[in-house]
């Protein structure tokens, strides 16, 4: 049984949406670098993205509607997915590092917070929390 049967057409076509706002995310400078590119192949493998929905994705991905996290609890959620994503070779670079910046921006937490945010959900990540130490962490960040 493969992955894609566990999951409802729904629950996939959700993650090929998400999917789609995170290019769209790293398109917003005008290109895709190497960097991207690799961040991009590996979210898409752990979306349970398809060849054809990625391709069909990075070729236009305005197609795709945006369903951002309605609560803070579901944005701190998946700033928690998508920090583990960028810190998977325990090593984040520069370019890595900005465009989970972006991606901060992109579910609402405030650009004048961001940087903040990120350095925190990167230290919480490399020190292998919980997603349940994740969140109290980052709810509790100016306290």
């Amino acid at each position: 049984m493969s992955i894609s049967d566990l999951y409802s057409t729904g629950f996939r076509e959700r993650n090929r949406d998400h999917f789609a706002a995170i290019v769209r995310v790293a398109l917003s400078d005008g290109a895709i670098s190497l960097d991207e590119k690799a961040f991009l192949d590996r979210l898409a493998k752990n979306l349970d993205v398809s060849d054809e929905e990625y391709t069909a994705v990075l070729k236009n991905p305005t197609k795709y509607p945006v369903n951002p996290p309605l609560t803070y609890l579901s944005r701190i959620e998946r700033l928690f997915d998508l920090t583990r994503m960028v810190y998977v070779d325990h090593i984040p670079d520069d370019a890595q590092v900005r465009l989970l910046h972006r991606l901060g921006i992109a579910l609402g937490f405030s650009p004048a917070n961001v940087k903040y945010i990120v350095d925190k959900a990167l230290d919480l990540v490399s020190r292998k929390v919980s997603l349940e130490i994740f969140i109290d962490e980052i709810k509790n960040m100016n306290r």
